[in-house]
């Protein structure tokens, strides 16, 4: 299940900001409440987090890009964003070689 991570909303008067750093990249885990992308606007720097623990997809917009309140900025892919996968492929990719 995927879930979208938007432009929150900044403030009353308040409806653009632009990307300042992504702090994830596409593909990495990231946990719930995890800052995933700095926003900045003429009065305040923001970190928008994870809604979901997952792995982040791809970036929808690009560092330096202005963006509305409610945009989209990327999306989580829910559920898969634990690290024991990795170690438990890792230990089976030698195994492998060692068999051949």
């Amino acid at each position: 299940m995927s879930v979208d991570i938007k432009v929150p909303t900044l403030g009353e008067s308040v409806t653009t900001a632009t990307i300042a750093r992504w702090l994830k990249q596409p593909g990495e885990a990231v946990k719930a409440d995890e800052p995933v992308v700095e926003l900045e606007t003429d009065k305040v720097s923001v970190e928008v987090a994870a809604p979901e623990a997952g792995v982040l997809g791809k970036h929808a917009v690009e560092e330096g890009a202005e963006v509305e309140v409610g945009s989209l900025l990327a999306i989580v892919e829910a559920g898969s964003g634990t690290t024991a996968p990795a170690p438990a492929k890792v230990a089976a990719e030698p195994a492998k070689a060692a068999a051949h």
